[in-house]
C-alpha cells in the first residue's frame, strides 16, 4: 500500500517538523493535537520554517504553498482515517504513548503501520501493548527535523522485516539518512549524546568552569557545531532528565545518575529555550 497521506500526532516542535518534511515531499499530512490553538500554533510554525527558506532560496512561495495545501490540521483522531501511516510524536511520557497507541488501534485498519518518535522508551514494550506489534516500529527524527539528515529505525522485537523495509524507504523518500538500530534505552545517537550533556552539567556544578568555556572547548576541542550546555537548552532540560532517568532506571547503573544540578533547573522551570531560561538566557 503505497503511503499517500501521514498522520502525525503532536503539533509542537517535532511533530510540526515531521509534518513539514512530509508535505515538502509531496505526501499529505494530517496533523493532530489536543486543542486548536497548539494546531495553529504549529501551522504557524511549518509556515514561518518555509519563509526562511524561501529567503536562503531553498525554496520557492510556489512551493511553500504546495506544501501547506498539503497539511491538515485537526483535534479530532477520526480524521487519520485517510492515513496509510501514522507517527506518534507526543510527549516523551509513556503513559500517554501507551493511550494514544490504544486509541489509534480503534481507529486505523490493521495493515496501517504505526511508527513513535520516541527518544528512549523501549519500542519492544510499547508495541506490546498494540494490537499492531509486527506493524510497530521507532522511527526517530532529529531536531530540528527539517535540516538534521539523520533518522533512528529502531526495530522492536516484534517489528517484521517488511515493516522496517517500508518506514526505511518512508524515510529516504523525505530525504532522510536512516540508520538501522536495535531496541535498546536512547538507542545509539542519545545513548551516547544525553550522558555528555549530563556529564556536561556535572562539570559546570564543580565549577570547572563557565558555560560558555564548556561550551566553547567542546566546539574548538571535539569539532562539534554546538555545545553540550547549549544543545540542552535547544533540546529542553526536562527532557534531557527524563531520558537520564530513563538510563538510570533501565540500566540500574550509577553512571547514568542525573546530575543534581540538572534536576534543580528542571524544578525551577528553566527548560531552556521554550521557557526563555535554562543554562542560558533567551
Amino acid at each position: 500500500m503505497s503511503i499517500q497521506t501521514v498522520g502525525i500526532i503532536g503539533a509542537g516542535t517535532m511533530g510540526n517538523g515531521i509534518a513539514q518534511v512530509c508535505a515538502q515531499a509531496g505526501i499529505g499530512v494530517v496533523m493532530i493535537d489536543i486543542n486548536e490553538a497548539a494546531v495553529a500554533k504549529g501551522v504557524a510554525t511549518i509556515a514561518g520554517s518555509l519563509d526562511r527558506l524561501i529567503k536562503k532560496d531553498k525554496l520557492t512561495a510556489g512551493q511553500k504553498d504546495a506544501a501547506l495545501a498539503l497539511i491538515k490540521g485537526s483535534t479530532n483522531y477520526e480524521d487519520l482515517h485517510a492515513a496509510q501511516f501514522v507517527i506518534e510524536a507526543a510527549t516523551e511520557n509513556e503513559a500517554l504513548k501507551i493511550r494514544i497507541l490504544n486509541q489509534l488501534d480503534t481507529l486505523l485498519a490493521p495493515e496501517v503501520i504505526v511508527a513513535t518518535n520516541t527518544s528512549s522508551i523501549s519500542i519492544t514494550q510499547l508495541a506490546a501493548t498494540t494490537k499492531r506489534a509486527d506493524r510497530f516500529i521507532g522511527m526517530h527524527f532529529f531536531n530540528p527535523v527539517p535540516m538534521m539528515a539523520l533518522v533512528e529505525i529502531i526495530r522492536g522485537l516484534q517489528t517484521s522485516d517488511e515493516t522496517h523495509d517500508r518506514v526505511k524507504d518512508l524515510a529516504q523518500r523525505l530525504g532522510k539518512s536512516p540508520i538501522t538500530v536495535r531496541n535498546a534505552p536512547g538507542f545509539v545517537v542519545n545513548r551516547i549524546l544525553i550522558p555528555m550533556i549530563n556529564e556536561a552539567f556535572f562539570v559546570f556544578a564543580e565549577g570547572l568552569a563557565t558555560p560558555e568555556d564548556i561550551d566553547a572547548g567542546m566546539k574548538l576541542g571535539c569539532n562539534q557545531p554546538i555545545g553540550p550546555l547549549a544543545l540542552a537548552d535547544m533540546i529542553g532540560l526536562d527532557v534531557c532528565l527524563a531520558v537520564m532517568d530513563v538510563y538510570f532506571k533501565e540500566f540500574s547503573d550509577s553512571k547514568y545518575r542525573p546530575c543534581p544540578l540538572l534536576k534543580e533547573y528542571v524544578a525551577a522551570g528553566r527548560l531552556g529555550r521554550k521557557t526563555g531560561r535554562g543554562v542560558y538566557t533567551y
